[in-house]
């Protein structure tokens, strides 16, 4: 059942010292600490003062290096998920391998993805380690979203916060990742999308670009996010054979607490079966899989021998689940 025992060791994450409360928000829009955490489940956020992608990121992964009790050498890959990256190039993935102090390896990003990010990126870590002879991997989902937040839009500005993830994946005997699935849909209507300024090149003559902020239609990514949680936790539990009784956990995406409820609801699973930390660390996008993951683990609320389902989505559309044993 599992893939080539690729296996979990250990996770970290970091999060800015900046909090942003909702009643901070009820400064800057005309909302209120009622309105936002009825709505989302959101009491504040984290918000980068002087941290940047890399340095959270860079912080994340000494963490998960530190947990999973191995010499920082012994990593010969390294693939992040961001969308909210420093530079467009060299790559996030690689200025943390120089942060680190890592030996020269492989370093490349997975971006565009978004709120999926981190299952994509360990699918794909997954794949080099299965065929390309990559032994133990340094897994991330880093973000600083308030750069590209419309701090004056009410219905989106509520939701973001900033933070990093990581995970040290190895590759072994035992369970690990037993199954997972990547999807997506043509977002044809720009439900989910941040543009980039237009060219200023002298030769580009197409339309210009007025907005490069993110973008959202609240109401259909909610739908595509329920749908998103059902059909990931169906399809895992289809392809493994087990039931929602064998599994210890699901961590969905940490998007709004009542998409989680009420995926939750129509799965007829329990929601205390959901973890949920959106209430302090806000929707991190891609970081926000593995925050909850180290949270769990810091918290000793999994064991090994665990079955966890992780479910992502978010643009392009994008969606991914994963199963995966502790």
């Amino acid at each position: 059942m599992c893939i080539l025992g690729i296996n979990f060791l250990s996770f970290g994450s970091a999060l800015p010292e900046g909090v942003v409360t909702n009643d901070d928000l009820s400064h800057m829009v005309e909302t209120n600490d009622e309105w936002i955490y009825t709505r989302t489940g959101i009491k504040q956020r984290h918000v980068a003062i002087n941290e940047t992608t890399v340095s959270l990121g860079t912080y994340a992964a000494e963490k998960a290096i530190s947990k999973a009790g191995i010499d920082k050498n012994e990593i010969d890959l390294v693939v992040c998920a961001t969308i909210t990256p420093d530079t467009s190039f060299p790559s996030t993935a690689g200025m943390v391998r120089q942060k680190i102090g890592l030996r020269d390896i492989p370093a490349l990003d997975v971006c565009g993805v978004a709120c999926a990010g981190f299952i994509y990126a360990a699918s794909v870590a997954q794949g080099l380690m299965a065929t390309g002879g990559y032994k133990t991997a340094l897994v991330l989902g880093a973000e600083t979203l308030s750069k590209i937040t419309d701090w004056s839009d009410r219905s989106s500005c509520i939701l973001f916060g900033d933070g990093a993830g990581a995970a040290i994946l190895r590759s072994g005997d035992g369970n690990g990742i037993i199954t997972y699935n990547l999807d997506g849909i043509n977002d044809v209507d720009e439900y989910l999308i941040c543009r980039y300024p237009a060219s200023d090149s002298p030769f580009y003559k197409g339309e210009p670009v007025d907005y490069t902020k993110m973008k959202m239609n609240g109401n259909k990514v909610f739908t595509f996010g329920i749908n998103s949680v059902i059909s990931g936790v169906t399809e895992m539990l289809s392809r493994s054979g087990l039931t929602a009784d064998d599994i210890k956990w699901i961590v969905p995406h940490q998007a709004n607490y009542r998409i989680i409820s009420s995926a939750a609801h129509r799965l007829n699973i329990p929601v205390e079966k959901f973890y949920v930390n959106i209430d302090h660390v806000g929707n991190t996008s891609s970081a926000s899989i593995p925050i909850a993951l180290d949270e769990m683990t810091d918290k000793g609320l999994v064991q090994k021998g665990d079955k966890i389902i992780l479910v992502g989505f978010g643009g392009g559309l994008a969606a991914g689940s994963m199963l995966i044993e502790l």
